[in-house]
This record gives structure tokens, C-alpha cells and sequence, in this order.
């Protein structure tokens, strides 16, 4: 299935019901009261986590989502039934836009989260409702309101521990199979990861999601390359992984890296990290980098320093 972080939808809520005009029609009984009941309420919809999901490709395919509309009331004091909700799956990570005033409506970050994003009209109350000591027999009722309707954006931010980043080629896909066992595209040329690969690593401790995003060039930060489109989905990381390949000078690709974060969310640069400087099967001697200490030489390919890594990872983490 193609990963698609980003799509527009309608959805429509249910109408409320109308409330119903009735009068109490029993032998014995000749002046008998209002009992007309109430319309239901329409159903609303909602966006429902799933642990499970990983795309919005689902939703390119399914643009449009409506809800039930209410029961109109009854005589003899009936209401009208609720309509039916309607329940939209999501990926966690799904963030919902009103699409007209750009107004976030919500996160969903949990597995059978409910967020509510169109609420269903009210139902409208029947005339048994009006009845008072001086006006015993009225026939006011209301009808239903309608239910909201809006254009939502969905935007997933994916949800990983570890967000793994480097230049095009740095071995970022190697590197998240040597630790996970993730089955991600790998070859020799740049941008070969067209979308973030996820995988999960699990010690006798701990459990923690990781994900590695495309290549990072110099300009992302203002579209260029692969650019923003997949620079979001590492600001709910809670730990970097930077990934330098040791035979393209890991000094400046770091400089690169930082820039680039820091132009698209300064924030970023706040967050754990930890530095590795990949393929030393490919140089003889260790690079330095100034300033930055505790800095990890491996070799993804070989397996050379996973698992000191993978130590790394949990004692940050653990943190």
C-alpha cells in the first residue's frame, strides 16, 4: 500500500429528528393531552485511532463520510431514535484541520481514541414539551437541527520514539533493519526511501518504535529534495538519531543536518539525540566532530557496533 500522510475529506452529521404533534386518543379518556415525543438527536462522526494503520492511503480512495439522521418523535411520549455515528479509522499521529479556517480540531495519538469532528443537529422537542396549565393542548413543535458539516485535512505526524535522519544515502534503511529486522528498500543511490519505514525494536525491558524519514539536503527546510512533506513526521520523536556515512565527511553533514532542522522547527534541536557515523568498513580511521562527544562508529551493514547501539537507544530512552 503507498504511504499518503495527507488528504482532504467531507464529512456530514446527522439532522436531528423533528419532534412530533400528537394528542392522547384513548376511550374513556375524551380530552386527552399533547404526547408528542421528541426527534433523536443525529449522529456525529468521529476519527478513531488504529494501532494497526500506518497510511491515510485508506481515505484518498473514500472522500466522502456521513452520519445518520435522527428518528422523527411520536405519539404516545415516542422518541425518535439516535441516528447512527460514523466512525472514520486513522493511523495515531492523525492531526484534523477544518480545512476552511485552518482551525485544528484535534489529535488522535491513541489506539481507539474517538475524536469528535462533526457533531449531529439536535433533535427537536415534541409538542408534549409546550403543554403548561394555561396552554394544556399545544401543537408547537420543533423541527431538527442540522447536523455540522465541514471539509477536514488530515495530516499524519507519525508516531515513533526514535526518528532516525541523515543525508540521502547516510545508510539510514540499513540501519533500521540491523536494529529491527525491518524489511525497508535498500540500494546504493540516493532517495531511495520515498517514505518513512517504521520498525520496532524490543529488549527484555523495553519496547520503542522507530522510523527513518528520506534523505535530508541541504534546503529541505524550504521544500527542496523530499523537503517538509517528510520533516513532520519526526517532531513527535522523542529521541534523534543522526546517521553520518564515514566516507562523505561527517562534519559537515551534521552542520547540514542541524541547519536544516533548525530552520524548519528550532525546536528540534532541543531534543535527545544521539550521533552515529555509519559505514567504518569503508574508512580507516574514526572521524572527528567538534563539540559533540559520545559520538557512535558502526557498521550497519556488517553489524559492527548495533548492539552498543542498541544500549544507547534504551538508556536514552529509559532516561
Amino acid at each position: 500500500m503507498r504511504f499518503v500522510d495527507e488528504v482532504t475529506i467531507r464529512v456530514a452529521a446527522g439532522s436531528g429528528g423533528s419532534g412530533c404533534v400528537s394528542f392522547r386518543r384513548e376511550k374513556f379518556v375524551p380530552r386527552g393531552g399533547p404526547d408528542g415525543g421528541d426527534g433523536g438527536d443525529g449522529g456525529s462522526i468521529y476519527l478513531v485511532g488504529n494501532l494497526h494503520l500506518a497510511t491515510l492511503a485508506d481515505l484518498a480512495y473514500h472522500v466522502s463520510y456521513r452520519a445518520g439522521k435522527g428518528g422523527n418523535g411520536k405519539g404516545k411520549n415516542m422518541h425518535g431514535a439516535k441516528g447512527k455515528d460514523a466512525e472514520i479509522k486513522v493511523p495515531l499521529g492523525t492531526d484534523a484541520y477544518d480545512e476552511d479556517s485552518g482551525e485544528l480540531l484535534g489529535s488522535v495519538l491513541e489506539d481507539s481514541q474517538r475524536l469528535l469532528v462533526a457533531r449531529g443537529g439536535r433533535g427537536g422537542r415534541g409538542n408534549a414539551r409546550f403543554a403548561t396549565p394555561i396552554h394544556q393542548a399545544p401543537r408547537e413543535h420543533e423541527e431538527g437541527k442540522p447536523g455540522e458539516h465541514r471539509k477536514l485535512k488530515l495530516v499524519l505526524r507519525l508516531l515513533a520514539d526514535v526518528g532516525i535522519i541523515g543525508l540521502p544515502n547516510a545508510g539510514k534503511s540499513t540501519l533500521l533493519k540491523a536494529l529491527t529486522h525491518a524489511e525497508p528498500k535498500i540500494a546504493s543511490y540516493p532517495f531511495t526511501t520515498l517514505s518513512p519505514n517504521l520498525g520496532v525494536l524490543r529488549d527484555e525491558w523495553l519496547s520503542f518504535t522507530l522510523s527513518d524519514i528520506p534523505g535530508i539536503i541541504q534546503g529541505a527546510a524550504e521544500g527542496k529534495g523530499l523537503g517538509l512533506r517528510f520533516l513532520r513526521h519526526i517532531e513527535r520523536t522523542r529521541l534523534l538519531v543522526f546517521v553520518l556515512a564515514a566516507d562523505e565527511d561527517p562534519a559537515v553533514a551534521y552542520q547540514t543536518l542541524l541547519a536544516e532542522l533548525a530552520a524548519y522547527n528550532p525546536e528540534l534541536l532541543e531534543r535527545k539525540r544521539i550521533v552515529v557515523v555509519n559505514k567504518m568498513d569503508l574508512v580507516s580511521k574514526k572521524s572527528r566532530i567538534a563539540g559533540e562527544k559520545g559520538i557512535l562508529y558502526i557498521s550497519a551493514l556488517k553489524g559492527d557496533g548495533i548492539e552498543g547501539l542498541k544500549k544507547r537507544l534504551t538508556e536514552r530512552l529509559a532516561g
